[in-house]
This record gives structure tokens, sequence and C-alpha cells, in this order.
């Protein structure tokens, strides 16, 4: 067997096996989004703004929210754990004003976990960059959905 043979055959075979570690170690995706690891968490349903307040100060304002939360990927894998947390908060309609710029419509309802899902308000929702930044800090990336002509807004956020 020549060397370049013999080196073709380890290369396909490392590919190989990085391709079947990837694929073992990935969790099964939220469903209608591929590359999202699975949500988990305990079920609940909370109303406290006090959690949320702290990691994303532009709620200061809520006057109320419906959120989850949890860990991404499977719990029995050893490291750190990426959070999520999903919520549907009311803000006084001041503090969207400010954030709310350069919006677009969009019809597709936020990725939220099914214990939201029958909460969400209906669309359609105006996202954009600006709501999104408005929403991130330095540990959480969120992505932010404004219920069209409510003061209603989403947030899909991930962080540690």
């Amino acid at each position: 067997m020549t060397q370049v043979t013999r080196t073709t055959r380890h290369l396909i075979a490392a590919l190989l096996l990085l391709l079947t570690a990837t694929a073992c170690s990935t969790t099964q995706p939220e469903k209608g989004h591929p590359r999202m690891p699975a949500k988990s968490g305990t079920g609940e349903l909370r109303t406290d703004l006090d959690p949320l307040t702290k990691r994303f100060p532009l709620l200061t304002a809520a006057e109320k929210a419906e959120w989850m939360s949890g860990t991404l990927g499977d719990d029995r894998v050893p490291g750190p754990s990426t959070y999520w947390i999903d919520a549907i908060v009311t803000l006084p309609p001041s503090t969207l004003t400010e954030i709310d710029r350069g919006t677009q419509e969009n019809t597709t309802p936020p990725a939220v976990v099914e214990g939201l899902r029958d909460h969400l308000p209906e669309g359609p929702y105006l996202t954009g960059q600006s709501l999104d930044d408005a929403f991130t800090t330095e540990t959480w990336t969120a992505t932010a959905y404004r219920a069209k002509n409510t003061n209603i807004v989403v947030l899909v956020a991930r962080g540690q």
C-alpha cells in the first residue's frame, strides 16, 4: 500500500470518527429549530420578576411576566451549562417606543418551550436588531419579539 493511500485512509477514518462523535454528542433539537439543543427544565411556569430583572436590566419596569427556564443540552454531559429563559413580559409602552426602532413584521411565532406556547400573544410580531440588543447583556444573548400593537415582549434567551 502506498503512503498516499495509507494517509488517505487515516484521514477518512479520523473524519468518520469526528462525525460519529459529533452526532453522538448532540441532543434532540427543539421542534422546528434543528440547530438548537434541547431545552430541559422543571416545567414550572413562573411569574416572579426578580430573577428576570437581575439578568435583563430593561425589565425593571416590567408590569408582569410569565417565564420558564432551565439548561440547554444533556444534563448527563459534564462541563459548564448554558442556561435558557423563555419569557412573555408586559412592559410600559414608553419603554418599548425607545427600543423598537427599525423593526420589521414577522409572522413566525417565537420558539418558546411548550409550557409557554399557549400563553403567547397573537402575532404578527415585530423583530429586529434594536429589540435584540436591548435585552442582550454581557452574559445573556436574547432574541426579542414584540407582539404588534401591544406592549408585550417575548424573550428567547441563552446565557451563563
